[in-house]
């Protein structure tokens, strides 16, 4: 599948909105991997810039990313209790709460300048993270030669994935760091493991399978691939490297012992994700059941009180996404990162 995108190695890098850059998926797929940004974060503004800038790195194949999650229900009262419940958070460091949140990031479901974007610019791979988009905007990025991938975690997941006519599951298992790309967040999650995820959708569908979630060095790709997987996709492996977007105290967080207890919640965007270990993650056990704010309403609170709190050096309240092997993160170039990963498979392959 990926040697048909002249991908030399089976190696994706994970999208990471916010975190991946065009410089990190360039150097990426320079090197012989699939580079990927992720643009459900932005505006198809943001996504053609991020896409220009990647072009100009680099000649080869890069995968751009969507978020299709359904739409956030206003609930006002709910929202002014949250924000109610974080106002002595926000006061320890001298500020207010926004006085009302906003739906920062809009689906790719429902937005048609992305769509036009995409069939305008024809990434080699777009992936989808939440769920799936309507069946004519499969048809038209299909129509237009583009290699589509979704998300999945459970086997009914994938199942809806290649009902749809997608090409490949990304198989994400409950290790990996960031959003879960479950379709619907209120329902049961069964948390399955990387391992378990890939071999069950391996055998129970006809789609390629790539493997995420936990994955951080050659050995990792060669059990994925023995698993029956075409690819491993590695987000916090790719975290350390300078190309990317962490800021310091991310970094820095990475190679101390909050990297070894990465936590789930929904606390910071309204969607469960992995994160470092750290004081906003801590607010789980305070939260006596609390029910944020849908994603991403909740989001902008989120990001509210990271800002207030980085405006005085408290670095502790922000969306450090990290899967469970963060403690053998490599801190190197990304090009060097993907030979290292390399020759790590090749080792481990006999």
């Amino acid at each position: 599948m990926l040697d048909r995108l002249g991908v030399n190695l089976p190696i994706v890098q994970a999208p990471m909105a916010g975190v991946s850059t065009p410089a990190l998926a360039a150097e990426v797929s320079n090197a012989g991997g699939l580079g990927s940004i992720g643009v459900g974060a932005t505006d198809a503004g943001g996504a053609r810039a991020m896409i220009e800038a990647l072009r100009a790195g680099t000649g080869r194949a890069f995968n751009v990313n969507l978020f299709v999650h359904g739409a956030a229900k206003a609930d006002p009262v709910r929202e002014a209790a949250w924000l109610a419940w974080l106002a002595p958070f926000f006061a320890e460091f001298g500020a207010e709460p926004p006085r009302q949140l906003r739906t920062i990031y809009r689906s790719f479901a429902e937005d048609a300048e992305m769509l036009a974007l995409l069939l305008e610019t024809k990434p080699a791979v777009v992936s989808l993270h939440f769920g799936l988009p309507p069946e004519g905007v499969i048809r038209a990025l299909k129509s237009a030669g583009i290699a589509l991938w979704a998300t999945a975690t459970s086997l009914d997941e994938a199942r809806r994935v290649e009902a749809a006519g997608i090409d490949a599951i990304v198989a994400q298992g409950i290790e990996a760091g960031g959003h879960r790309g479950v379709f619907d967040p209120a329902a049961p999650d069964d948390g399955l493991g990387t391992m378990a995820l890939t071999r069950l959708l391996v055998r129970r569908t006809r789609l390629p399978v790539i493997a995420a979630g936990g994955i951080m060095d050659g050995a990792g790709i060669a059990a994925a691939l023995d698993l029956g997987a075409v690819a491993a996709q590695l987000g916090t492996a790719f975290i350390a490297c300078p190309e990317s977007a962490a800021d310091a105290a991310y970094r820095e967080a990475l190679t101390g012992p909050s990297a070894g207890h990465t936590r789930l919640t929904a606390l910071i965007s309204g969607r469960p994700a992995r994160a470092l270990a750290n004081r906003f993650t801590a607010l789980e056990a305070k939260a006596q059941g609390r029910l944020p704010p849908d994603y991403p309403i909740a989001y902008d609170a989120g990001k509210a009180l990271h800002a207030a709190a980085k405006a005085k050096g408290e670095h502790g309240f922000g969306a450090q996404w990290a899967g469970q092997g963060a403690p053998l993160s490599r801190a190197m170039p990304a090009a060097e990162l993907v030979a290292t990963l390399a020759r790590e498979l090749a080792d481990a392959r006999g």
